[in-house]
């Protein structure tokens, strides 16, 4: 007996000398939800050279790693890096410096701040944006008359906050050389008594920003900065950015690579014909923090702004049905170009009619392939016989569009199309996973608005007090899935982010709060404490 009592402290002394496994982080005592296969917890985590190498208890990660940086988060909630899955990142960095307008209650207030912006800088073409007639107590589109009188050599561009109208004063109609007589398609070039408005809706648009100044190299790169510092701030480890640019793309390549971005971009380059010749003969392209598979197509424009496409009249709008900004003929060529490559097209569609339509060519064109992953960007409006298309189809959907737009919609489409409006329960019955994100700066960058309005389908004033039409509600593990494993998936990254498992990237977040058992109406408020990106810590 006294050999065995001998043998048996040997052989723990033996065990106790054991050199452990190197770690560069090891993160301890925290109340860790990995998004995996069954939505299991943790208590700590292990990383070495940006990857996950552990996750279990604090007992079994303490007892078989070190590291020089360990860290003690005291309970504290982890949950996977958060997915923007459709946003406009750089979009967000150049709006940082333009006149900001979101929030605005007048026209009157958007005219001064225009007035205070161009006091501080002084600019030789002044652009915004932000505003929105739908918060304003006239809830009609404003004209040129006021900016004319108090710029009338100045150029000014400002974009409603949904990016699909803007208004332009006389000067930067002029510039652009647009008349009465312009012709366009694709969009409205709104006039009244016989003149111009100053307001362009969708297409037109481009007749005003052609002779917009593009932003300097270092204006861009500044915007790219940013952007980055924002989304960090609030919890976003990999942000889609829904519409680039060859140049801005090969931008943020270049200071990823330098080490001076080190956010995580997806990238869908816009699909007009010179990107789409030019991606299509290269070849999709990936390193760990930049992703180009994916195309962005505009199918409608927005409904906020009229030019959502639908299938019967604008109820507010008697025989006005909104406009597709491409024609049927170039949506379907451009999505067999794009069927017969490796990427992806996502395709903006927000109304019934673009939806339908969008659906069926897609339907067409992958009737003989498999795993494409094709997404629908918005999906809003959508008829009843529609959704069973989605079955092979992504819905990418924004949860705060329904909280903002829930004022005005049904003005829009009247209570019957209504029950096919925001149907992100629907969307996600039939797909299996749904992909969230924001739209920003459309609406607000931070995720834990994208949470609460998924799930409790109010905004910040608490209305509608019993939730927007909740039958279409997802839960909060829906809502973290399809901020994390499910926007990867989206993005066929589900092997390498979105959840918190072992050879996965070291892509999570600390928060103050446990967001998964807080009552809702506390989530907006939680904080984002630390954000790591390849087991980094950025913020």
């Amino acid at each position: 007996m006294k050999k065995i009592i001998l043998l048996f402290f040997a052989l723990l002394i033996f065990i106790s000398c054991t050199e452990q496994e190197k770690a560069d982080l090891i993160i301890f005592n925290a109340n860790i939800y990995t998004v995996n296969d069954s939505f299991a917890k943790a208590e700590a985590i292990a990383i070495k050279n940006g990857k996950f190498i552990a996750v279990g208890t604090t007992a079994e990660i303490i007892k078989k790693y070190e590291a020089a940086n360990n860290i003690d988060v005291d309970g504290k909630t982890i949950v996977p890096g958060l997915i923007d899955a459709h946003c406009h990142f750089y979009g967000l960095g150049l709006s940082e410096q333009k006149v900001k307008l979101e929030g605005t209650k007048s026209f009157d207030e958007v005219v001064q701040r225009i007035v205070d912006f161009q006091k501080e800088k002084n600019v030789s073409y002044i652009t915004g944006r932000g505003w929105d007639q739908n918060d304003w107590e006239v809830k009609e589109f404003p004209t040129k008359d006021k900016l004319d009188e108090l710029f009338p050599e100045t150029p000014i561009a400002i974009t409603r906050i949904d990016g699909h109208a803007l208004l332009a004063n006389q000067a930067a109609i002029d510039l652009a050389g647009v008349t009465v007589d312009t012709p366009f398609s694709g969009g409205d070039i709104i006039k009244k008594d016989g003149k111009l408005t100053g307001v362009f809706v969708d297409n037109p648009m481009g007749l005003i920003g052609s002779k917009i100044p593009g932003p300097s190299l270092q204006e861009s790169i500044q915007a790219l900065k940013d952007a980055e510092k924002i989304c960090l701030a609030n919890g976003l480890t990999t942000v889609n950015d829904a519409g680039l640019s060859r140049e801005a793309i090969e931008l943020i390549d270049s200071l990823q690579q330098a080490g001076q971005l080190k956010i995580k971009v997806y990238a869908m380059a816009s699909a007009y014909p010179k990107n789409l010749d030019y991606y299509l003969n290269k070849g999709t392209y990936k390193t760990d923090r930049l992703n180009v598979r994916s195309f962005k197509v505009y199918g409608d424009g927005a409904l906020g702004s009229r030019g959502a496409a639908l299938r019967e009249p604008y109820s507010d709008k008697p025989g006005h049905f909104g406009a597709l900004v491409n024609t049927p003929e170039n949506l379907k060529e451009i999505a067999e170009r794009i069927a017969d490559s490796d990427f992806q097209m996502n395709t903006h569609a927000i109304g019934d009619s673009a939806n339908h339509y969008l659906l069926e060519i897609y339907e067409e064109v992958l009737k003989d392939k498999t795993d494409r992953r094709w997404k629908i960007e918005h999906a809003q409006i959508v008829s009843p016989d529609d959704f069973d298309f989605f079955k092979n189809i992504v819905p990418s959907i924004q949860p705060t569009h329904a909280t903002s737009d829930m004022y005005w919609a049904k003005d829009r489409v009247g209570a019957e199309r209504m029950k096919g409006a925001y149907a992100f329960k629907d969307l996600l019955n039939q797909y299996g996973k749904v992909a969230l994100g924001t739209d920003f700066p459309v609406e607000h960058v931070s995720p834990m608005l994208t949470f609460y309005a998924a799930v409790a389908r109010k905004d910040l004033n608490n209305y509608p007090k019993n939730g927007f039409q909740m039958e279409n509600a997802l839960s909060k593990e829906e809502t973290l899935k399809g901020m994390t494993i499910w926007a990867a998936y989206s993005n066929f990254e589900e092997n390498e982010k979105g959840s918190i498992e072992v050879g996965k990237m070291a892509d999570f977040i600390i928060l103050d709060q446990n967001i998964m058992e807080i009552p809702v109406e506390k989530v907006p408020n939680i904080k984002v404490l630390d954000t790591y990106v390849n087991g980094e810590k950025l913020n």
